[in-house]
């Protein structure tokens, strides 16, 4: 039997245009300040839904010190704006949602393009963590400088750029085959195969026949990791 196509998240942001600008800060580059209220509205959405975004959301805020504020109705200057009316799954990287270049004023940073009423609470859980990861400032896990995953290219393009995905080859190197450096990142763990900002690969992606599951929790080096990143006072 043929290996299903996994339908995989992304980062919001333009590999290139980081790189330009010197601005691959660390990890998780995009980190808000210690301490932050995260200001949270949804543009639209099902009410169901949106309980459940926010249910699955709150999880980070175990191991996070940051406040997450869900607001009553749609804020246009709120610092996440969350809609399921586009393609895909995808979210702004930490402070990138300020940029309004990329993210004008009423316009979502954040999107769950296939979370319905009828979504399995597993399917709510990895993607919505996952989001809320991009959202603190975490990169994937993939491509971190520890990562060493020796990627089966023409295999990896070949399926992203056909459904469920649909991405360009741009989109497909900046979110899977690209890997930081380590002199471009200064704040990684090792490879974590159980973080939740890891993608679900086949195993014909990559060159080693390696096979990596669909993580659904956070693992405790996402909490830890975190936890470091945003600490409490002792």
């Amino acid at each position: 039997m043929a290996e299903e196509k996994p339908r995989i998240c992304y980062e919001r942001y333009d590999w290139r245009e980081l790189q330009r600008e010197g601005a691959l800060e660390a990890a998780g580059m995009k980190f808000w300040p210690n301490g932050s209220t995260l200001t949270i509205s949804f543009l639209d959405g099902d009410p169901l839904v949106k309980a459940k975004v926010r249910y699955y959301a709150r999880k980070w805020l175990r191991f996070a010190n940051v406040k997450f504020k869900f607001l009553p109705k749609p804020d246009p200057e709120s610092l996440v704006r969350i809609s399921f009316q586009q393609e895909g799954s995808w979210s702004a990287l930490g402070q990138d949602s300020l940029r309004r270049a990329w993210f004008p004023r009423g316009e979502p940073t954040m999107n769950f393009g296939w979370l319905t009423p009828e979504s399995a609470n597993q399917e709510y859980s990895r993607v919505v963590l996952h989001e809320f990861g991009h959202a603190l400032g975490l990169i994937h896990e993939h491509q971190t400088p520890a990562g060493g995953i020796r990627w089966n290219r023409d295999a990896v393009i070949r399926d992203l750029s056909g459904p469920p995905n649909n991405w360009d080859v741009a989109t497909i190197e900046s979110n899977v085959l690209n890997r930081y450096g380590s002199g471009t990142v200064s704040q990684f763990t090792d490879f974590d195969p159980e973080s939740i900002m890891l993608y679900a690969f086949p195993s014909s992606w990559t060159l080693d026949n390696m096979t990596f599951p669909s993580n659904t929790v956070l693992s405790e080096t996402d909490k830890d990791f975190i936890a470091k990143q945003y600490p409490r006072s002792a």
